[in-house]
């Protein structure tokens, strides 16, 4: 899949994900629909006690608010790829289906979309 091919809710949440990273200064944004269609934002944490990427908060998010799947993630991040561990957190909640894994710069422009089996 293109990103000039996503749906309307993909840039959805890849627009929030940017939001939520502008409006903190996090080095990362990201946001999940789930398999009902909800969404859920988080940024990085970086505490001296607690340090998640945006996307381990965001399922940790969604799982504590029930989500039972997930449909697609947006990360948005300098980085050049999503970390493996954060694709194992996603992994876990994912559900039967492929979980459709979009990565962003902080410019909003998708730079891949995957689903990871």
């Amino acid at each position: 899949m293109l990103p000039a091919e996503l749906e309307p809710e993909d840039l959805k949440i890849v627009t929030l994900a940017r939001s939520a990273r502008a409006r903190t200064g996090a080095a990362e944004g990201a946001a999940i629909r789930d398999d009902t269609g909800r969404t859920y934002v988080a940024t990085t944490v970086a505490l001296q006690s607690l340090r998640l990427s945006a996307l381990q908060a965001a399922v940790a998010i969604a799982v504590s608010s029930g989500a039972s799947g997930l449909e697609a993630i947006a990360v948005v991040t300098e980085a050049g790829t999503v970390e493996p561990a954060d694709l194992a957190v996603v992994g876990e909640v994912g559900g039967s289906v492929p979980v459709r894994v979009i990565r962003a710069d902080p410019t909003g422009t998708v730079r891949s979309v995957d689903a990871p089996a």
